[in-house]
């Protein structure tokens, strides 16, 4: 690890020890960790915890006493909580760590390439000691866990350009394809209207600053997201143009 470049105290936890061996052995390779702790329950993973700062927690779910899940709604309510990185042989549990915010969510058995963009998210998405972003303050990209190529993958919502309701699902937009989650619009529509989306429609959610052009057709208007015609409800018509006349005023003065 070079002198001043980035570098993650991380918290392993896991009930099986051939596991947490194996999930050691790869993040002590990875010259981003400076520091790595072991756990075999929730219960050592709390006193590591209490006596030093941790940044990244890599958890597993399935375990006895008070499982992942719930190590985790506990690491919510620190003052600072460290990133969550679930670690697990299901896929049963992505959308409760969708829920929790966790920063990632690897399948096992584990590879270090995984791993390794594990630890880039966690770097991308918090500041830490030596990282050379840390003189600021970084905005967090919460991620939301996607199928890809049979695996759960957790795609930031960064990535996410517009969404569209699909029943009780959603399906997300990104720039090279789409993902269906079982997640509903309006849960969407809640939890990331701070980060700049807006919903033009019962079935469409999208980000504000990728609007292109707001056009009346007809009796209705349409908005233009990578060239893809989107339609807006009357309902939220007042709602949209207040919205895109205020971002265009901010970006003036700016």
């Amino acid at each position: 690890m070079t002198a001043g470049g980035p570098f993650l105290r991380v918290l392993a936890v896991d009930d099986e020890p051939p596991a947490l061996d194996e999930l050691a052995y790869h993040l002590r390779a990875d010259p981003r960790v400076a520091r790595l702790h072991t756990a075999s329950d929730a219960t050592e993973a709390l006193r590591l915890l209490r006596d030093g700062d941790v940044d990244v927690v890599f958890l597993d779910i399935r375990m006895p006493g008070l499982d992942g899940m719930e190590l985790a709604r506990v690491l919510r309510r620190f003052a600072r909580p460290p990133a969550i990185v679930f670690v697990t042989a299901y896929d049963d549990g992505a959308a409760d760590a969708f829920d929790l915010g966790a920063t990632d969510y690897v399948r096992k058995p584990v590879r270090a390439e995984r791993l390794a963009e594990s630890l880039r998210r966690v770097l991308g998405s918090r500041v830490v000691p030596g990282h050379p972003g840390a003189a600021a303050h970084a905005e967090p990209d919460p991620a939301i866990p996607v199928e890809l190529a049979g695996s759960t993958r957790m795609l930031p919502r960064s990535a996410v350009r517009w969404v569209e309701a699909q029943g009780d699902y959603a399906r997300l937009h990104t720039a090279d394809g789409s993902h269906l989650v079982r997640v509903s619009l309006a849960t969407l529509a809640e939890q990331w209207g701070d980060a700049g989306f807006v919903r033009i429609h019962r079935s469409y959610l999208v980000q504000l600053r990728l609007i292109t052009e707001l056009r009346l057709v007809n009796a209705g208007y349409v908005v233009f997201v990578d060239e893809t015609e989107l339609p807006v409800s009357r309902r939220h018509t007042r709602e949209l143009k207040d919205r895109l006349v205020r971002a265009a005023k901010q970006d003036w003065n700016r």
